[in-house]
């Protein structure tokens, strides 16, 4: 397959920013966490031309960035390089690089210039292409927790709160949406938001949340889901180089603190069709029968999905009563204990809200689980039944998994996520997190000594 030609955009951003040396080429892996090369400048015509060489292991890869080796994906094949092409518009400057750097988002392809199958960016690609072709459109808007912490610690010991540049004083406490708390570190948290609209995402204002050094910021809609999802996984990219650049470290893990409020993602999501109209749009504030069965087929698809929203052993921390994090299957009118929630607001913003997810999760991966979702309430007219009223904790619903292996079995099982995702997918992901699972599972904590040890 011949490459687009991105030649006009190359010009333009090399006469924007003539003193760039050298482009990140970035791939984001299983996990969300870039792997990528370091392209000289002089070497950018040549990447757009051909493309980047990668392993296609990469995306066999647990947290750790070890290969899993049962997924026979690496050695086994002989670790093939695949080609891995620039994404039109995203060729940017890094604005907190103390080094003139640029960045560019890569996609791994397959041989006839296809999706790879076994990328997470390629489900959100694939997945989008199918509401294309019914007419509709998926409108994406990503809202992202992440606590700033003290970058001043010893390897592997527990994070602590940062340190306020203005008043100087530890920051052991805070008041959702409190504004003292985000005039203690408004520098930090405008210059994120600066960057990243600077990048061309669509970063909103920030917010304090509920634990200490905790903040949220909405990247606004997009009518595009991939480039929603390209959104929020570059976002953290700038979320954490800005905070190092402040002195601070910034992180999505799901649960830093065993007594604070844990780090969500939560993702809005609309369709329009043809003629550009809300198909979810309706007077009623709990929207249109196809906004019913797209939560229909979303709710059906939560267990399954739990294998992406809460990828890792820190992820399952976040699902306590009371919590925000919800535990059960259901859905609701203006209801945040509900995982499926229709928020308030005029008929033509009537959207379902997906608020299972953790922070630490693959935005493309999570994104992927609700156009499923979306594609089989559609398409089956799924009927969700009568929302949750109240507390849903204490509604009597069936609960969503509450552990990670019991989450993979369901995901593999699961004959809708193999109708979209593809086997090859859906397997390698649980092969490669089952193992991730069995590594963590053999480790002796330091919770083991203080109660064990000396029973």
């Amino acid at each position: 397959m011949t490459a687009p030609d991105l030649s006009a955009e190359i010009a333009a951003f090399r006469q924007a920013h003539p003193d760039i040396i050298a482009v990140d080429a970035l791939l984001p892996d299983l996990c969300g966490v870039f792997r990528g090369k370091r392209v000289p400048i002089a070497e950018l015509d040549k990447l757009y031309k051909e493309g980047v060489a990668l392993p296609g292991c990469t995306f066999a890869v647990d947290i750790t960035g070890d290969t899993v080796e049962e997924t026979g994906m690496s050695v086994e094949k002989g670790v093939p390089d695949r080609v891995c092409r620039p994404v039109p518009g995203t060729l940017t400057r890094v604005p907190w690089s103390a080094k003139p750097l640029g960045q560019v988002l890569l996609s791994m392809r397959g041989e006839d210039g296809s999706p790879f199958p076994y990328a997470p960016r390629s489900l959100v690609e694939t997945l989008q292409a199918a509401l294309r072709q019914r007419g509709l459109t998926p409108v994406v808007a990503v809202e992202l927790e992440f606590y700033l912490i003290d970058r001043d610690r010893a390897p592997g010991a527990q994070p602590s709160p940062p340190t306020s540049p203005r008043s100087g004083r530890v920051q052991d406490r805070t008041q959702v949406y409190g504004l003292a708390e985000l005039e203690d570190f408004e520098d930090v948290l405008d210059e994120i938001t600066a960057a990243a609209q600077a990048q061309g995402i669509p970063a909103g204002t920030a917010i304090a949340e509920y634990g200490p050094g905790q903040y949220e910021i909405t990247l606004n809609h997009r009518p595009d889901a991939l480039r929603a999802a390209d959104d929020a996984v570059l976002f953290k990219r700038v979320v954490q180089g800005v905070a190092r650049r402040h002195g601070f470290e910034a992180t999505f893990m799901a649960k830093p603190y065993a007594d604070q409020a844990s780090s969500g993602m939560h993702i809005h999501m609309s369709v329009l069709n043809d003629a550009g109209e809300n198909i979810f749009a309706d007077p009623a504030p709990e929207g249109s029968l196809l906004l019913r069965q797209a939560i229909g087929g979303m709710a059906q698809t939560l267990p399954a999905t739990m294998a992406l929203a809460a990828p890792g052993a820190n992820s399952w921390r976040r699902f306590q009563v009371g919590s925000y994090a919800p535990t059960i299957i259901g859905w609701g009118v203006n209801n945040r204990t509900a995982p499926l929630r229709i928020p308030a607001g005029g008929p033509e913003s009537r959207r379902v809200e997906y608020r299972i997810a953790g922070a630490d999760a693959n935005p493309y991966l999570v994104l992927a689980g609700m156009l499923a979702g979306l594609l089989h309430g559609l398409d089956e007219h799924i009927d969700p039944g009568p929302p949750l009223e109240g507390n849903a904790y204490e509604a009597s619903a069936p609960h969503l998994p509450t552990e990670w292996g019991t989450a993979l079995t369901l995901f593999t099982t699961s004959s809708i996520l193999r109708q979209w995702f593809g086997d090859a997918f859906v397997d390698t992901y649980a092969i490669t997190k089952q193992a991730e699972r069995a590594k963590f599972a053999a480790q002796v904590t330091p919770l083991e000594w203080e109660w064990y040890l000396r029973a």
